[in-house]
């Protein structure tokens, strides 16, 4: 009797699925899909050390694509595009309120794929611990585009994002936001290297999200204006949330700009806890560039300019040093204000574009913008 081998069985089972697999150490593989079914099977059927590779196109799952397997830290889960194909997933075939993502496991690691055009939320990832997000977009969907939620939200890192053009229409635009991270707990989450535009709401919110989260060499621009001829639009457009219902936090953002949004480009929301507020820039926004009345938030080395709100409205319990509206620190000249290549394509490893927009040459003051 022929003996056939762990890996030559899994070759066949997968064949006959229409996937294909290069076994690898026992119990993981590397699946190549190529189409919305085995897409859905690959994500279902996951184990720790799984590597699932997309192929080129676009894809129309009919459910909410979700996993509740856990990777582990030493192999995590991967789904990623194949080489450097152009991968998007739509959510135009989905029932009326699905998220086209959705994880509830650990140490998984997403990058270089697009979500699009949800019904509601496109990324959920929920109670998550040790989730990598690396080059993906989260665009044109029914609420917030990218999704961090939950109790055990831990050490979760969301890198060179672009998640724009995001709207509810049922609620007239007042809850999608670029980046929610909401209604959860957990330390070491990190959002770095976002681009967060022309939301409906925000461009990052953290409402009643208990635990600090930091935020840096990001943008926020655009949010919360009308683009959608909504008569009855409710967006509030601040470029960083920071608290809301009653959180007491210490949240911080690093090096990064807020521009043309509707509301604050920086505020508290009502968090009364230690915000930390470093090399940032605000302009051009709707309100005041920065809005921190009740916290105890540290303010340092902030550019605000030509805000419709003034520079900043600060609480007694505010420490503010080496921003603008300080004494003695005057207020450099920006190089460009035109925002045109803030749109370009990012760096072919992910980063932000190149521009001189809102940059100054100033080594102690405002956003490096990169």
């Amino acid at each position: 009797m022929r003996r056939i081998s762990i890996f030559t069985a899994l070759a066949v089972t997968t064949a006959s699925l229409g996937l294909a697999v290069i076994a690898t150490p026992a119990h993981a593989a590397t699946v190549v899909v190529s189409n919305s079914t085995d897409l859905t099977s690959a994500i279902k059927n996951a184990t720790a050390g799984t590597v699932i590779q997309v192929r080129g196109g676009t894809y129309y799952p009919t459910a909410t694509l979700q996993s509740t397997t856990n990777g582990t830290s030493s192999a995590p889960v991967t789904l990623t595009a194949y080489g450097s194909e152009t991968v998007k997933i739509d959510g135009s075939s989905l029932p009326s309120g699905s998220w086209i993502f959705k994880l509830t496991a650990d140490y998984w690691n997403v990058s270089n794929i697009t979500f699009q055009n949800s019904p509601d939320s496109a990324v959920v990832c929920q109670s998550c611990t040790g989730t990598n997000w690396n080059n993906v977009k989260t665009i044109n969907g029914g609420d917030s585009g990218f999704t961090l939620t939950g109790d055990g939200t831990v050490d979760n890192t969301v890198k060179n994002l672009d998640s724009y053009g995001n709207y509810d229409a049922a609620t007239h635009g007042q809850n999608a936001d670029g980046v929610a991270i909401k209604f959860g707990s957990g330390t070491g989450n990190l959002v770095t290297g976002a681009r967060l535009y022309n939301n409906s709401d925000d461009g990052i919110d953290l409402w009643s999200f208990s635990s600090p989260v930091t935020i840096e060499h990001s943008w926020s621009f655009g949010n919360g204006i009308n683009r959608w001829g909504d008569s009855a639009f409710e967006g509030n457009g601040n470029g960083y949330k920071l608290g809301g219902n009653g959180v007491t936090v210490a949240h911080v953002v690093n090096n990064s700009a807020a521009w043309g949004n509707s509301g604050n480009g920086f505020t508290e929301n009502s968090n009364t806890g230690a915000i930390v507020i470093n090399r940032t820039t605000a302009y051009l926004n709707g309100g005041a560039g920065y809005y921190f009345a009740t916290s105890s938030a540290k303010l340092g080395k902030n550019l605000a300019v030509s805000n419709s709100g003034g520079p900043v409205t600060k609480g007694s319990a505010v420490t503010s040093s080496g921003n603008n509206w300080d004494s003695g620190i005057s207020t450099p000249s920006f190089i460009s204000t035109d925002a045109s290549t803030t749109y370009n394509a990012r760096s072919s490893s992910g980063t932000l574009p190149s521009t001189t927009f809102l940059t100054t040459g100033s080594t102690t003051i405002g956003a490096t913008m990169n």
